[in-house]
């Protein structure tokens, strides 16, 4: 197997379910909650536990995608870890996501044209 099928199967998009959605919100919420709990400071090796442990768990559930890489690096900032951040950024997936499994209209039957 090549690298790029490898990498192609790591880093495939899975369909979008409702389950994966509520699952993906879950861990986004229990994330930004906990980091709420342990303040603007927090303890500095759980609060990156935490990031890490979201990213891995979101990247799985909906897919890698590069929202979540500007998310952890803002979540490493010690203030900034108040802010509902994963929340935010698993929505915007969600929505990306959704936009690109709609599927493309249908097109406009053409108006039969009359020659004389």
């Amino acid at each position: 197997m090549k690298l790029s099928e490898k990498l192609n199967a790591v880093l495939r998009v899975p369909p979008l379910t409702r389950w994966r959605i509520i699952l993906a919100l879950l861990v986004a919420a229990t994330a930004d909650g906990l980091q709420l709990v342990l303040g603007p400071l927090g303890w500095v090796v759980v609060d990156q536990a935490i990031d890490l442990v979201a990213m891995v768990l979101t990247a799985w559930i909906l897919g890698f995608h590069l929202l979540l890489l500007p998310t952890f690096v803002v979540e490493l900032v010690p203030v900034t870890d108040m802010l509902p951040t994963w929340t935010g950024c698993v929505v915007a997936v969600i929505a990306l996501r959704k936009r690109g499994q709609r599927p493309p209209p249908p097109p406009h039957p053409e108006e039969p044209t009359i020659e004389i």
